[in-house]
């Protein structure tokens, strides 16, 4: 796993980051009233410092809403999706500057899910508001929809379809969406987005979900991928075969857990809130090792067990930059960039790590 140097760690270290309390509008970085940040937040292995400022952008001519997920390509482009018509993609470089931008028809942009087909990189955006899942390139040209599931025969119409996020296995192409603000089912496809299975549905068995809004392949087992996926409202992720066949739980109580994001041995994910938490500016961005154990959390309490269980973790709330994290995306620097709903528009907030 590649690591900022030793100098560069030592240094953040050493550095306070001190700022002025700022109010709470479009563009700036912290809530009304916090007068300083700590200077790392996080905790054991991996901890981080805010960087000032990073993405924001001219409001008028760039506008966010709701900033819900990022990825980054093979050139090391960042791609934000926001369910702001004027420009639903953002495109950054690796310093907050601003090198592209599309998109107009995605009211309800919600999952963003980067696919590698043969050397070529892949959208999926996933549009609760329009009942769609749809591919596109990276230059904003849709290839295909996938509209509600009616295949499955628990669909009555459209309107029941409110698909949150997508995974693509990286081996065979095929396409799970989860529909996590509709009828709860996951449904399998192929790559070309023909109906495979499904399974699921509302409820509180180990093989049904509240939420299933985030889900990514975990392809950490090379010989055995799995499917982790969100349960939100239950706070935990669930692990599935590639087939739909339950096979555990990862409990994080309290915890209202956005998506799953693989990096390494690692899984990071955006919770937006806690229950312990007060609803208004709230939530943290938890680090799951590769025993499916907490080991960190920035912006909240650090991780506890006992007798083996993770207990409630709640936001720190010394830490005022998080407004309801919705994802994370780490790079090859090992710096997080944390998009954020109902923020108050604000653009996404990086973290550069430094332990």
């Amino acid at each position: 796993m590649k690591l900022p140097n030793v100098n560069r760690r030592e240094f953040a270290r050493q550095t306070t980051l001190a700022v002025g309390a700022a109010l709470a509008a479009p563009g700036t970085l912290f809530s009304k009233n916090r007068t300083a940040e700590p200077t790392v937040v996080g905790h054991n292995s991996h901890k981080y410092r805010v960087v000032p400022n990073w993405g924001v952008l001219d409001a008028g001519k760039n506008p966010v809403n709701d900033c819900h997920e990022m990825v980054q390509d093979a050139k090391g482009r960042i791609f934000l999706l926001t369910n702001e018509t004027r420009n639903n993609i953002l495109i950054y470089d690796k310093s907050g500057k601003l090198l592209d931008a599309w998109g107009t028809t995605y009211p309800g942009a919600h999952g963003l899910t980067l696919s590698n087909e043969g050397g070529e990189q892949f959208l999926f955006i996933c549009d609760p508001n329009r009942h769609q899942v749809i591919k596109t390139d990276l230059k904003g040209k849709e290839l295909f929809k996938i509209d509600y599931p009616k295949e499955t025969g628990v669909y009555d119409h459209p309107a029941q379809f409110l698909p949150t996020e997508t995974a693509v296995n990286p081996v065979n192409g095929d396409i799970y969406v989860a529909d996590g603000y509709g009828a709860n089912y996951i449904t399998q496809y192929d790559a070309k987005g023909r109906y495979i299975r499904h399974w699921g549905g509302k409820g509180a068995e180990n093989g049904q979900f509240d939420c299933c809004h985030g889900i990514v392949v975990d392809t950490r087992n090379k010989t055995n991928p799995t499917l982790l996926i969100t349960d939100r409202r239950h706070n935990c992720l669930k692990r599935f075969t590639l087939d739909g066949k339950y096979l555990s739980t990862i409990a994080v109580p309290g915890t209202y857990i956005c998506r799953p994001v693989l990096h390494g041995d690692y899984i990071f994910a955006a919770a937006f809130r806690s229950t312990s938490d007060a609803y208004p500016d709230s939530g943290y961005v938890q680090i799951f090792d590769k025993n499916d154990k907490v080991i960190s959390t920035p912006g909240g309490t650090e991780p506890v067990y006992q007798n083996g269980q993770l207990q409630e973790q709640r936001k720190d709330r010394t830490f005022s930059a998080f407004l309801h994290p919705h994802d994370v995306l780490v790079d090859g620097d090992e710096s997080l960039y944390v998009a954020q709903w109902a923020s108050r528009k604000t653009y996404p907030i990086k973290l550069e790590r430094v332990g």
